[in-house]
């Protein structure tokens, strides 16, 4: 298991708030959008960054972490597993604190790599489940 509670907890509760939600796009039907919907409620910034740099949420999308030009806390990844290791080491270049692969989202070198970096790292879980446990 990739994500024990104490590291669950410290990334929701302590990495910071803004977060970079890579896959998010204004397509409604899609995980992405609720769970990006379910951190706003609990006091996230979400940051979309979508080849479509759409504005969702009321936030300016960007095409890629590399675009956003501020600093982001936490890396939340809804891509494929195949894709997902680039995005962990992008998340690690933009000096962010943390890399959270969603649900089905497994690459267990990325963990390796993200985690030697020094960066918190949780795998196949979903914030938006975990964080209403923190109450």
């Amino acid at each position: 298991m990739y994500g024990d509670s104490a590291t669950i907890r410290k990334i929701l509760t302590e990495s910071g708030d803004t977060w970079a939600v890579v896959g998010l796009s204004s397509n409604r039907a899609r995980a992405a959008y609720g769970v990006a919907e379910v951190l706003k409620r609990f006091g996230k910034r979400v940051v979309p960054v979508h080849p479509k740099a759409e504005t969702v949420h009321g936030e300016q999308g960007y095409a890629s972490l590399a675009d956003i030009p501020f600093a982001v806390d936490v890396v939340d990844v809804f891509v494929n597993s195949d894709l997902a290791g680039p995005l962990a080491d992008e998340a690690v270049a933009i000096g962010a604190k943390a890399v959270w692969f969603q649900l089905g989202v497994i690459d267990e070198s990325a963990y390796d790599r993200t985690r030697a970096a020094g960066l918190d790292m949780v795998m196949d879980h979903c914030p938006a489940i975990e964080i209403p446990r923190l109450s």
